[in-house]
């Protein structure tokens, strides 16, 4: 990771994420990562794009090294587009460009559709639907001693973490041990068991739509060819529904092209 891109937010921001920023000031670009991941995933992308954005990654709410709040309110849309928002009034950003990837473009959707005018543009890289936030939740994870046990010893491992790293990569001889360390060592932290029960119990947060055809923003829907967890029919479907969206297809490559 290069060095310039794990800075603390401002003061009276640090409650809430410590992004990565690097490059112009005058062309914000906001990075969302994905279900189970965190800035981390972004390493190899910001150094290109420093020299022409500002880019500020963030670790959202249950992943990497910002801190699991105790709110299960927190964990839901609402609660990480709040996140977002803070960073960004934290660093003095009234819009910028937006990436997500996998469950970050979900959110990034809904943040496209709830706050336009922060909003300058949109990037999916394997974007999740906007229901997925709600589809991954279910009535176990809400019984504090089986989320405690999951989180603990079943769900984040070493190898659940290989496994699930797996089945993103088309090409597996890019896992390495370190790198499986990193994604692994940004789960485990303190609050594991709460950031598990806040992401996947039910919150009682009424689902959200997003009408993709309101989407008047201009938006990069990338997808890679051989997605086996979001299929690249998937990403076609999605540029076919905003309006004037480019579809940049990557071949031979997985659901993380950040990595690959």
């Amino acid at each position: 990771m290069p060095a310039s891109c794990d800075r603390e937010v401002p003061a009276g921001a640090s409650d809430l994420a410590r992004p990565s920023r690097e490059g112009s000031e005058s062309k914000p670009l906001v990075l969302l990562h994905g279900f189970g991941a965190s800035s981390y995933s972004w390493r190899l992308v910001t150094p290109p794009l420093a020299p022409s954005f500002r880019c500020v990654a963030i670790d959202l709410h249950g992943f990497g090294y910002t801190e699991r709040p105790r709110r299960p309110a927190a964990y839901t849309v609402a609660g990480q587009l709040a996140l977002v928002l803070g960073v960004m009034d934290a660093l003095g950003i009234e819009s910028a460009h937006v990436a997500g990837h996998s469950y970050g473009g979900a959110l990034a959707l809904h943040l496209a559709a709830r706050h336009r005018e922060r909003v300058r543009s949109l990037i999916l890289v394997d974007s999740a639907g906007p229901e997925y936030p709600w589809e991954r939740r279910h009535l176990t994870a809400g019984i504090s001693p089986l989320a405690y046990t999951f989180a603990r010893f079943l769900g984040v491992r070493r190898k659940s973490v290989r496994r699930g790293l797996e089945r993103s990569f088309l090409d597996d001889g890019q896992i390495t041990g370190e790198l499986v360390e990193a994604y692994y060592e940004r789960l485990r932290v303190e609050g594991l068991s709460r950031a598990y029960r806040g992401l996947t119990a039910p919150t009682g947060e009424p689902r959200a739509a997003v009408d993709f055809a309101r989407l008047d923003l201009p938006t990069l829907v990338v997808w890679g060819a051989d997605d086996a967890i979001i299929p690249l029919e998937d990403g076609r479907r999605a540029a076919a529904r905003i309006p004037g969206a480019e579809l940049a297809v990557l071949e031979d490559t997985g659901h993380i092209p950040l990595e690959e």
